[in-house]
């Protein structure tokens, strides 16, 4: 027991709600908020056309893997799509925000928006 009581003396505080004039600013969109996925996204919307895996890739400076990684859970959640096809003999990777993808973007930025203003109080 007095493992669990030194271990939670050493815990970081509990975030703080911040209020906004509106109200309570709802939860950070978890699936966006990590660097690499708010930069795929950020990117997607950003594009006037689909980029390729490998313009992410150049774009946020990352390894096939990270990449990989953090678009399939993107793309698991419908804020992505991905098409495959073949160019030549070469395989193409192509993303595209779709609209839930669109939408979720826009409500992380409000949140974002909503912080910033709270915190100019």
């Amino acid at each position: 027991m007095a493992k669990n009581n030194a271990l939670a003396s050493h815990r970081a505080p509990a975030a703080r709600p911040i209020a906004a004039k509106s109200g309570p600013i709802p939860d950070l969109d978890r699936l966006i908020h990590p660097r690499m996925r708010l930069g795929i996204i950020s990117a997607l919307a950003a594009a006037d056309a689909p980029l390729t895996f490998n313009d992410l890739k150049n774009l946020l400076q990352t390894t096939d893997g990270n990449l990989s990684v953090h678009a399939r859970k993107l793309e698991e959640a419908k804020y992505i799509a991905c098409t495959k096809s073949f160019e030549g003999r070469m395989p193409k990777t192509e993303y595209t925000l779709t609209a839930a993808g669109r939408k979720a973007f826009d409500k992380y930025l409000d949140h974002m928006e909503a912080i910033l203003e709270a915190s100019k109080r």
